[in-house]
């Protein structure tokens, strides 16, 4: 699976006076999209950070190219991108149900040992897990 997608519905708090989805909230969504991705690999965030590995972002693009708005079903599209040594990054699209590109974006993530905030090389299980795809 390089690719996994979900359906989210736009929250009236996630909108602003025009009931256009506020830009900082996209950021959200792209989130929700790699933790559904990983989770769909049956990796899971929490137990990553139980287990002593953080990833953080370092790096976030979006370009918007129609707006989102209040009370629209989105489907969140999650593309592996890349996996190299200790970065992983991943592709987004978000579509309405009319099945029209709103928004793309890219993210970097780091895999980060809590302890000492140093990046390191993904745990084997992820490496395994990475390899099937």
């Amino acid at each position: 699976m390089k690719n996994h997608e979900f359906k989210v519905r736009v929250r009236y708090a996630e909108t602003d006076q025009m009931g256009v989805v506020y830009h900082g909230n996209y950021a959200q969504y792209f989130e929700m999209g790699r933790v559904e991705w990983l989770r769909n690999l049956d990796i899971s965030y929490k137990w990553m950070e139980g287990n002593g590995v953080m990833l953080p972002v370092v790096s976030l693009t979006m370009n918007y190219k129609k707006p989102a708005r209040y009370d629209d079903e989105l489907t969140i599209k999650t593309f592996l991108k890349s996996q190299t040594s200790v970065k992983i990054e991943f592709d987004c699209e978000i579509y309405n149900c009319d099945n029209e590109l709103l928004t793309t974006g890219n993210s970097v993530l780091v895999f980060v040992d809590m302890k000492t905030g140093r990046p390191i090389l993904p745990p084997d299980y992820i490496i395994e897990k990475l390899k099937n795809l």
